[in-house]
């Protein structure tokens, strides 16, 4: 009876886990296509040539890989009362990547499929993130998260915690917000609390550091906040005027204090002009040939564990050119992953 008795918690916790797992999708086949310029080399070839994918959740052990994963989700931004639309990034961003060429780092990509929410319960697919994201962790894999809204962050980040229990995580946005909400449902505006919270409940310390902050897109109740979690913060004029003294000490830093890293992209930190398909576009943001010096020493480190790229939204794009940005921006972070 005690056998059993202790059983049945188990047996209902892989059965919870089963129906998450029901959000998880294969991508179709027919996304990943492009040019076939074959005939003229070998390896004149494309990422949709070289990309592997899978038809079964079941991460392999293949240290050094490069989980895609995407999360198409943005219940997330309707919560917080953004323009929603972002749901359909992760289709878009494979798309645009399928066609761009492939080298060095490139072969290493397995697309893993992607989570979707199911009407408005974010909280079981941001948990089917986390899940499937630990395990492809525990395989050896780094995980690169197609969003989805800011909501991303939760899942994704919140599955390194747990697949690296004794480490200790430096958390780093790019971001023109700080997501750091007080709210009773979870949203757009809120992972970066609910990552805070999770690291108490595992009695670990939350290592902040959101970097391209606008402070006119953030209350004094957000600052607060960052204040009360010692928060690090580099605004977006310290980036654009204050490069050399404040961002590339910050980064050295990171690198050198902490065991693993995840990197979360907002692609709202990017200007309106090069970025026009977020939900809230910047008035002034960082440039993305500014925001690749603060990728490629992360990347190159050896300690980035996962990356998302947050809050692309379709339907606001202008002849793709955000779609562009976004891709070139994951294929370049593919390229320099060590």
């Amino acid at each position: 009876d005690g056998l059993r008795a202790g059983a049945q918690p188990a047996l209902a916790a892989r059965g919870a886990r089963r129906d998450r797992m029901k959000l998880w999708q294969p991508t179709p086949a027919e996304i990943w296509q492009g040019r076939d310029d074959s005939s003229e080399a070998a390896n004149a070839l494309r990422l949709f040539q070289t990309i592997a994918r899978v038809e079964r959740f079941e991460p392999q052990a293949q240290p050094g890989d490069i989980a895609l994963l995407g999360f198409a989700c943005d219940e997330g931004v309707r919560r917080n009362k953004g323009r929603t639309g972002a749901a359909k990034g992760p289709e878009i961003l494979r798309r645009a990547l399928a066609n761009m060429a492939s080298h060095d780092g490139h072969d290493r990509c397995v697309d893993m499929g992607s989570v979707s929410v199911e009407g408005d319960a974010l909280e079981a697919a941001q948990q089917a993130l986390r899940e499937a994201v630990t395990a492809c962790q525990r395989a050896g894999k780094r995980t690169l998260v197609l969003g989805g809204g800011h909501e991303t962050a939760f899942g994704h980040g919140a599955g390194v915690l747990d697949a690296f229990p004794t480490d200790e995580v430096g958390i780093i946005n790019l971001d023109a917000h700080l997501d750091l909400r007080i709210a009773d449902r979870a949203s757009s505006g809120t992972p970066f609390r609910q990552l805070a919270l999770a690291c108490e409940a595992q009695r670990r310390a939350f290592h902040y550091t959101c970097i391209g902050v606008s402070y006119a897109a953030n209350t004094r109740a957000l600052l607060d906040e960052a204040a009360r979690r010692e928060v690090t913060i580099i605004d977006d004029l310290a980036v654009l005027f204050a490069f050399e003294a404040r961002v590339i000490p910050q980064i050295e830093h990171l690198i050198a204090r902490y065991d693993r890293l995840y990197l979360t992209i907002d692609l709202d930190v990017l200007p309106a002009r090069e970025m026009p398909a977020v939900s809230a576009p910047a008035a002034l943001g960082v440039p993305l040939a500014t925001l690749l010096r603060i990728v490629e020493p992360l990347c190159r480190s050896g300690k980035l564990q996962a990356v998302d790229l947050v809050e692309f939204n379709p339907q606001y794009d202008i002849d793709s050119q955000g779609a562009r940005a976004a891709a070139r921006l994951a294929w370049q972070i593919a390229h320099w992953w060590q």
